[in-house]
């Protein structure tokens, strides 16, 4: 990994408006996918890559946010007291992830807006942008290999999905030209959730982008697009269209696995794929959905 590259950048302002009533109170970042918050699987991903400089954007009715990546000293003692080692393990585990900061959005003008808040604590280095929403298997390697293609291209990496057509309309989308490696695309043109029909490719951009700190100047000056907010895949597209800004944009293709935490019905898939494949509770689990599916008109 590039010794200059060291920070990652969670957006998590968002209201979770998907999952109320449930997010009234809680952040959806700390909706539990099996044992574990969303969001600490995100950061685990961060910190597993080598960054563990990690700024969260957040907002108001977030502190749980804070508290759960915090000592909690009357936990700590009573699970001591108890000698419950195990459960003391994965407290603390939390507790010492990563250095970890905190700054809000204030007014939600969106993505790029999000991104943009980062910029006094970024300064003028590269960095990793990781939402939230998305959970990548740590058995597969994506943002390794996209530090690898920042350090290697010294230009902007956007991690790339193969999504069926039918559903590019909900995706920023890409249009691409091919490199020398199988897994890596240029990109030329990005789309912020084409009307149906009129994808340019199936290429959908997933939550995870390593940026150039040129970014920050072009979004100072991007206008609000879709739904009204500083749409981040708007800056990306005057970075691939003129190279010389920020030596171009480029797409990795994941195949690996990835679980969409977004929307309940895609939730409820992630923590049942997670689950699984868990020795602790895999197991249990695959006989009981084998019977439970066959019992299914």
């Amino acid at each position: 990994m590039p010794s200059n590259l060291t920070k990652a950048v969670i957006p998590a302002a968002g209201l979770g408006t998907r999952f109320l009533p449930a997010t009234k109170a809680m952040p959806k970042e700390m909706l539990p996918v099996v044992d574990k918050p969303a969001i600490q699987y995100v950061v685990e991903e961060a910190v597993k890559a080598g960054l563990k400089d990690v700024l969260m954007i957040t907002g108001r009715n977030k502190t749980a946010l804070e508290n759960h990546f915090d000592r909690v000293a009357e936990l700590e003692a009573t699970l001591e007291k108890k000698g419950d080692h195990e459960k003391l393990e994965k407290v603390n585990f939390s507790t010492d992830l990563a250095d970890l900061h905190y700054v809000r959005q204030g007014d939600p003008k969106g993505l790029g807006h999000a991104v943009l808040r980062a910029k006094m604590h970024v300064g003028d280095e590269p960095f990793a942008v990781l939402l939230g929403d998305d959970i990548i298997d740590d058995r597969d390697v994506l943002l390794e290999r996209m530090l690898e293609q920042q350090q290697t291209r010294n230009a902007t990496i956007v991690a790339l999905l193969e999504v069926d057509p039918s559903v590019a309309h909900m995706y920023g989308v890409a249009t691409v030209e091919p490199t020398d490696e199988d897994d890596v695309v240029k990109i030329t043109g990005l789309v912020e959730k084409p009307a149906k029909g009129t994808a340019p490719s199936n290429l959908a951009v997933i939550g995870r982008y390593v940026l150039r700190p040129e970014v920050f100047e072009v979004l100072e000056r991007t206008e609000p697009g879709k739904g009204g907010e500083i749409q981040l895949t708007d800056a990306l597209q005057e970075l691939a269209g003129d190279e010389s800004i920020a030596g171009g944009v480029y797409g990795v293709v994941f195949r690996g696995r990835r679980y969409d935490t977004g929307d309940r019905l895609d939730y409820i898939k992630a923590i049942v794929q997670l689950a699984v494949d868990r020795e602790d509770l895999g197991p249990g689990l695959r006989p009981w959905l084998k019977d439970f599916v066959g019992e299914l008109d």
